[in-house]
């Protein structure tokens, strides 16, 4: 009987151990593989980020070029000013010549008119009279000489004076013409010219706007693309820390595998010593593990808070929602990790605030959970964390509307798309 109990200890102690080296083992294994997946990523990543680098250079190098242009289009549009501003100086100048020329117009005007009447009045002498022979009386009618001598040089001089007028009549006429025509050439180039250096001006600045238009897309695109690289280095560090996180679980799996050894080995020598005594093994019982505190569940997995289940997995409001809610109003809510791992990453990010990255490894399986949004944060990256042990308080900061515990569950690594990301509702216990 003894015999037989012995070879069932020391054989069911080999098969204890070799079913947990193999379970080991294939969690070694598969943490090795998540490693090298993630070595995978950090090096597409690091290629997109270089990238971004590029694009940000481009738009760079775009956004001087437009800048150049936007200097020489603003020298441009300032010499334009400065021609318009002369040529309306010289419209103004001209239509000023124009008003003294219009006076001088209607003076003119009016010396014609009085021209006019004095050779109407001198035309009506001259049908009544006969012309010259008014002429002749009036020097048949001297009473000698010398008053003859006067009245020929008096009658000379008229009729000179009349020729006189004629002239300036003609060249009054002449002159009113030339200087109507003038002003008009030159009111119609300087206004030809100033409508001209109005529409380059209109042109120049539509071409302005243009360029101020182009300038924001590209310090819009440059904004957004540094976000991005931004969002891709952060992804970068969290892939950086769960490749660490994962480097300290194999560590540790490594160690846990040791000492399981040991203990293996342990129990068949001392299930052999028992046997050579003579002592009945049977009847030996092992100490009780001590009791779980009241906030952790039994299983892999425990609650990572109380309070009430406000949102779950999947679509709302239009987008994938990647985690479930738990809401607490109450005043410093713990928040605990859901299963024991290392801390990837414990940061604030603007989008999760306060947040913890824990790696775990599970029955062979690696997961990672995510808390988000706590008031502060217990641990710090590279932690050694155990179920149930509080990381943080619950809270509303980065993108949150609200006081609660935003968690989610990964089957693999967190990657920014969240593709490994899976429902916690039936895996981790929920209030």
């Amino acid at each position: 009987m003894k015999k037989s109990i012995l070879t069932f200890t020391v054989t069911g102690t080999i098969l204890l151990s070799s079913v947990f080296g193999g379970f080991a083992e294939a969690s070694i294994s598969s943490l090795k593989d998540q490693q090298n997946q993630i070595e995978k990523e950090k090096s597409e990543l690091s290629s997109t980020i270089n990238n971004a680098d590029q694009q940000i250079n481009s738009l760079n190098e775009q956004q001087s070029h437009v800048k150049e242009e936007m200097t020489r289009l603003d020298f441009a549009i300032g010499d334009t000013h400065k021609k318009i501003s002369e040529k309306t100086a010289e419209l103004d100048k001209t239509k000023a010549e124009i008003t003294r020329l219009q006076d001088e117009i209607k003076v003119t005007k009016e010396r014609i008119e009085k021209r006019n009447d004095l050779l109407k009045h001198r035309a009506r002498n001259y049908q009544e009279t006969g012309g010259m022979v008014s002429y002749l009386d009036v020097l048949m009618g001297s009473q000698n000489f010398s008053d003859f001598i006067d009245r020929a040089s008096a009658v000379a001089t008229i009729m000179q004076a009349d020729q006189d007028i004629l002239r300036q009549h003609e060249a009054d006429k002449k002159s009113l013409e030339e200087n109507q025509a003038k002003l008009e050439k030159e009111l119609a180039s300087v206004q030809t010219i100033l409508a001209e250096l109005e529409k380059m001006n209109i042109q120049l600045n539509a071409q302005r706007a243009e360029k101020d238009q182009l300038l924001a897309n590209l310090e819009h695109q440059e904004e957004e693309i540094h976000e991005h690289k931004m969002e891709l280095q952060e992804e970068a560090q969290l892939l950086a820390a769960q490749s660490a996180a994962i480097e300290k679980a194999i560590a540790l799996e490594q160690k846990r595998q040791e000492e399981a050894a040991a203990a293996a080995a342990a129990a068949a020598a001392a299930a052999n010593n028992n046997s050579g005594s003579g002592s009945e093994g049977g009847n030996s019982t092992a100490a009780p593990a001590p009791a779980p505190a009241p906030a952790v569940s039994s299983g892999a997995f425990t609650m990572p808070a109380n309070g009430t289940f406000t949102s779950g997995f999947g679509a709302r409001w239009g987008t994938m929602h990647y985690g479930i809610d738990i809401a607490n109003s109450a005043a410093g809510v713990p928040i605990f990790a859901a299963a024991d791992g290392v801390v990837i990453q414990s940061y604030y990010s603007s989008s999760y605030g306060n947040v913890v990255f824990i790696a775990h490894s599970v029955n062979g399986q690696t997961y990672t959970t995510v808390s988000a949004h706590m008031e502060t944060r217990f641990v710090s990256s590279g932690a050694v964390v155990s179920k149930g042990q509080q990381i943080g308080i619950m809270g509303n900061t980065g993108e949150s509307t609200g006081k609660h515990l935003h968690f989610e569950l990964h089957r693999g690594q967190w990657n920014a798309s969240k593709s490994n990301a899976i429902n916690p509702v039936g895996i981790v216990p929920m209030p």
